[in-house]
């Protein structure tokens, strides 16, 4: 465990790290001056997370992170206007982007008024109807970046029919599945690690029904087995990442 710092220390970090960024969020002190060791990890986890290239261009990531801060409410989020300007983002475009971010409600809409009123509604198809609401609300976006967005948004929302119709759209369009990956994960930064989780549930659940089918890569996670909550009936036992495996023998952290 490192030594708490002093606070020349501590000043020294955090000013070096505010000049780094361009800005200073107020749990960056908390996290210097309590947990250095935490905030560290901290930090490597928002590079790779959210400033590292992958698979998604500058454009397409802040067009996403716009339609997430829209759903998450996170007014702070205004260095990724900054940036959506700054990749080429334009007013018409993030009116876009926040009309779809507004209207993924309408997506339960529409699978509600199917299970319940089918008998009069029998033309009604949730699939459609939401298909037309993206393509009249989408503008200039490309279909699959504006599924990508809205994937973010439903995940943010915890609405698993909204993440399911969104991980079907993205499945039928052929988009590769790294770069669902990365859209689905921004949500861990303004709603935190179980929507995530919730959210690879639902996709995990779509492989295995067969509802989509996946790459080679994506079926390898498929067919993992004993995915899910820990049971006491399974004979295992609750361990840290660095203890000992339920076979006896040392774990290795970096495995992990």
């Amino acid at each position: 465990m490192t030594e708490l710092p002093t606070p020349e220390e501590l000043r020294a970090r955090l000013e070096a790290l505010a000049a780094r960024r361009g800005f200073l969020l107020p749990h960056h002190g908390a996290l210097a001056a309590g947990a250095p060791d935490l905030h560290v990890a901290y930090l490597a986890m928002y590079e790779a997370l959210t400033v590292m290239p992958r698979q998604l261009s500058p454009l397409e990531r802040e067009c996403v992170w716009l339609c997430l801060l829209v759903a998450a409410e996170e007014a702070i989020g205004t260095h990724h206007l900054e940036l959506f300007r700054a990749a080429g983002g334009t007013d018409s475009i993030a009116q876009s982007l926040i009309a779809l971010a507004g209207a993924a409600p309408a997506c339960d809409a529409f699978a509600f008024a199917h299970r319940h009123w089918e008998g009069q509604l029998p033309a009604l198809d949730p699939a459609s109807a939401w298909a037309s609401t993206v393509a009249a609300l989408r503008g200039a976006l490309a279909p699959d970046l504006a599924d990508l967005a809205l994937l973010a948004v439903q995940a943010a929302r915890g609405s698993r029919v909204g993440i399911a119709r969104q991980i079907e759209r993205l499945y039928a369009q052929k988009v590769d599945e790294a770069r669902i990956v990365e859209a689905l994960s921004y949500i861990i930064w303004p709603k935190g690690v179980n929507a995530f989780v919730e959210a690879c549930d639902v996709w995990h659940r779509l492989m295995v029904t067969g509802a989509i089918t996946p790459s080679a890569r994506f079926a390898a996670w498929r067919d993992m087995p004993g995915l899910g909550a820990f049971d006491p009936a399974s004979g295992r036992v609750v361990s840290g990442f660095g203890g000992e495996g339920n076979d006896g023998s040392a774990r290795d952290r970096a495995a992990d």
